[in-house]
């Protein structure tokens, strides 16, 4: 017996969703099929009635991450408080992402394996670095479009390395320092 479209689309569903979590914690290389279909209670087999190739997945779930990612700073923009560049800086370069990459910016957690990837990954990372450089340059009031950007591409670098350190290195005070320095100096040169 077959299972219903419905059905079929609850589980592309998960197992796009655990996909995006799991790249993020584990990086593209260290998931591997079998055991992301296991964890979504389906059959290696039955992942090929999904995808056509394991590179769809990826970038299906690279694109989830994003679009989710996007659609929370969306959600808070628009019934909470103004983001702002200071609020921006202090929630990326918190304890919290760092801990947490499953669920964090897709650009810290796999920016070094996307460069080695292939050009659909890039392309998305491409779009998605676009898209981030605009919004920080959106956030700095006051400059013209060229030192905006700018500050924009030196904000989006800061940060995406000081989470990066701070996740590699093994002493928790050295890491809690590198967010709260970078934190500190951006904030400072806004």
């Amino acid at each position: 017996m077959g299972h219903s479209q419905t059905q079929k689309t609850k589980n592309h569903e998960r197992i796009v969703r655990t996909a995006a979590k799991r790249f993020r914690e584990k990086g593209l290389a260290g998931v591997g099929i079998a055991d992301l279909m296991q964890e979504v209670g389906l059959t290696v087999g039955g992942f090929y009635k999904h995808f056509d190739s394991r590179d769809d997945l990826v970038v299906e779930a690279l694109r989830y991450a994003l679009n989710n990612r996007r659609g929370q700073a969306d959600a808070a923009a628009s019934g909470g408080p103004r983001l702002t560049y200071a609020k921006l800086v202090d929630d990326y370069l918190s304890e919290e992402h760092r801990d947490h990459p499953g669920s964090g910016c897709v650009i810290s957690a796999l920016v070094a394996e996307i460069a080695r990837g292939g050009k659909r990954t890039r392309a998305l990372l491409t779009e998605e670095i676009r898209r981030a450089l605009q919004s920080i340059a959106d956030l700095t009031p006051g400059k013209d479009e060229g030192p905006a950007r700018s500050a924009a591409i030196l904000t989006l670098s800061a940060m995406v390395g000081a989470i990066g350190l701070s996740r590699a290195v093994s002493d928790e005070a050295l890491s809690r320092e590198i967010l709260k320095t970078v934190g500190e100096l951006l904030k400072a040169s806004e």
